[in-house]
């Protein structure tokens, strides 16, 4: 190998600046004197061995955590550091400067081997954890036990909790936010962790604290589907409050054109009908209060023309608007709930209307636990049909029990558990990551589920409501925390018979708010085929989308048009009549024309019966 081969090239913010003779020597010496205060600690490196590189990063933006730096198989945060620490005389800075804890980077911590706890600590350490639970980020550790669920998991709780409903803000009747769910009765949870505390998220719950039983229901929550409790949702359970905010404004145009809010004259073009504008005031716009459904106009406008006004056979140019109007949604309904009028930077009139709407739960909402147990609702079950334990407690929610095994989110248990024990002694929790082991925890429960009369594990004798039966089984039951979350079956609901189509190529137009069809894809047409349903696959994928009939000239095997006056089929090549009527999709027409615009004659060919 030759010197040069040899030699360790070094990179500062991905950029070459030269090379030394040992790359471990040479980021030893970099981080010595980091902990030293002779170079700024915002610096990390880290030596890469199999390229042979130093990478030094000081650039902006990088996600840095910090670790204790343990030397010579000791940590170098000292019991008598800890009590200054815990009597104020010193602050975490403090720390930082004298080199007893440090941030690394996601490159440097390659190089490092970090010890979860101080009786982990060997030889070969070079960090330890400030605290085990860092090893999650802050969305993590606000669910409960998160290290008792499988790493898949955690990613997917952490969405669930982005989705749910809950108190998103104390001022929420004084936003105009796009789209807003409020959850009617949240509850703050009865277990938690120090960083749900921490960040004061009790003031902002979503979620409720229900009575979960691990039953199946006659087949109705198989799989991921729940089964809940009429009297529950009743009572509020999973109530919530659906804001959307439409809004407007009078732009001015070029040529001193304006729009204006009123109430459209019935010369306008577009105009939509007496019956839509009936809900508007003299000014054009929707008062509080007033109930509106799918259609009808909640800020009445008209623009200027988009084109230049045409000569009328006076020679005097005629003054026209259109109706640009806002409306309420496709498939939405509700109540306007306020209206909010103001000025835009430009000096222009801005208008917003607030319509709400109440969710009640039903059939296709989704409830999702922190443990990442997520289901649809399946079934809505009166009191009396539920499974009961003897002192009357009816489970809010079923859960199919296979729901946990297989996903392995003990965590779920030990929730149910645990938060079935604070319950009954009136108090919270902690489930803090890695703060206590699983025998602990559910030892610790147990205890409290005994003192009060209850099984250890927390299994009940349930009977079932509809027989009056005693099941054979012992039922685990318990409380959890379940999250309400956006997805509800009011907000994606969608039919359509018949409707718009789309301009270019005739077929249904897309989404719910244009009243689209729902897209019949390649592996539908794949299921219908298999079935030999070739009748149900005309009817959907050409009658009930794009069809059209043209005239294919039998001779040359182009496109022909009908003359109406003549009352005959023409053909545009050899002008002939000997045509035949053809259905086909407009999209293949469509196909065809580009082709041509190619300078390509495509030819349809027909076979004789």
């Amino acid at each position: 190998m030759s010197e040069k081969e040899s030699k360790c090239v070094v990179y500062l913010d991905g950029r070459i600046i030269g090379s030394v003779k040992d790359g471990a020597e040479f980021a030893s010496e970099i981080r010595k004197n980091r902990r030293l205060g002779a170079i700024t600690g915002e610096i990390n490196v880290a030596y890469i061995r199999k390229l042979n590189e130093v990478h030094v990063n000081a650039d902006r933006g990088r996600a840095r955590k910090p670790y204790i730096i343990v030397e010579d198989g000791k940590s170098k945060l000292t019991e008598e550091l800890k009590m200054k620490l815990e009597s104020k005389e010193i602050d975490f800075n403090f720390l930082l400067r004298r080199g007893i804890i440090e941030y690394l980077d996601a490159e440097e911590e390659e190089n490092c081997y970090v010890a979860l706890n101080e009786n982990d600590i060997t030889k070969r350490t070079t960090h330890l954890e400030i605290d085990p639970a860092s090893i999650f980020g802050l969305t993590v550790n606000i669910s409960a036990f998160p290290e008792f669920n499988t790493v898949g998991k955690h990613s997917i709780a952490v969405n669930f909790t982005k989705q749910s409903q809950g108190l998103y803000a104390i001022n929420f009747n004084n936003r105009y936010d796009p789209r807003a769910f409020l959850l009617f009765y949240p509850q703050t949870p009865i277990i938690d962790s120090t960083a749900y505390r921490t960040l004061g998220l009790q003031r902002h719950p979503s979620g409720q604290n229900l009575v979960v039983a691990l039953s199946t229901y006659y087949g109705y929550n198989m799989k991921d589907a729940i089964v809940l409790n009429k009297a529950s949702v009743d009572r509020g359970m999973g109530r919530s409050v659906f804001f959307r905010t439409y809004s407007d404004e009078e732009r001015r145009y070029a040529g001193g054109q304006q729009d204006h809010f009123k109430v459209p004259p019935a010369t306008t073009d577009g105009y939509a009908g007496e019956h839509a504008y009936s809900k508007l005031s003299e000014d054009g716009i929707i008062e509080n209060g007033m109930q509106v459904k799918e259609g009808d106009v909640l800020i009445g406008k008209v623009s200027p023309p988009r084109f230049l006004e045409e000569q009328t056979s006076f020679g005097i140019g005629e003054e026209k608007s259109r109706d640009n109007s806002v409306s309420l949604r496709a498939g939405e309904e509700g109540i306007v709930d306020d209206v909010m009028m103001s000025e835009t930077t430009g000096a222009t009139k801005i208008v917003k209307v607030r319509v709400r709407s109440i969710k009640v739960p039903e059939i296709g909402d989704k409830f999702a636990s922190r443990q990442a147990q997520k289901g649809v609702v399946a079934l809505i079950v009166n009191q009396e049909d539920m499974p009961f334990t003897k002192d009357g407690i009816v489970p809010d929610l079923l859960l199919n029990p296979h729901s946990l095994p297989g996903r392995m989110t003990l965590g779920h248990i030990i929730e149910m558990q645990g938060a079935k024990a604070a319950s009954l002694a009136g108090r919270h929790f902690d489930a803090t990551p890695f703060s206590k082991n699983g025998k602990e925890r559910i030892d610790e429960y147990g205890a409290i589920l005994e003192n009060y009369g209850f099984d250890k594990f927390g299994d009940e004798a349930l009977y079932d409501g509809r027989t009056g039966r005693r099941f054979d089984a012992k039922i685990f039951n318990g409380v959890v925390y379940y999250n309400k979350l956006l997805h509800m079956v009011s907000l994606k609901l969608q039919v359509r018979s018949r409707g718009p189509v789309q301009i270019l190529t005739h077929q249904p137009t897309e989404g719910k708010p244009r009243k689209g069809g729902l897209k019949f894809g390649e592996m539908e047409r794949d299921a219908l085929v298999g079935h030999g349903a070739s009748l149900s696959l005309k009817e959907r994928m050409l009658d009930q989308s794009d069809k059209a009939e043209i005239w294919i000239c039998k001779n040359d095997g182009d496109i022909g048009y009908y003359d109406y006056i003549k009352n005959v089929p023409v053909c545009q090549i050899d002008k002939g009549n000997n045509l035949e009527r053809v259905e086909i999709s407009y999209a293949f027409k469509l196909l065809l024309d580009e082709i041509k615009s190619m300078h390509i004659l495509p030819r349809v060919m027909l076979k004789s019966d």
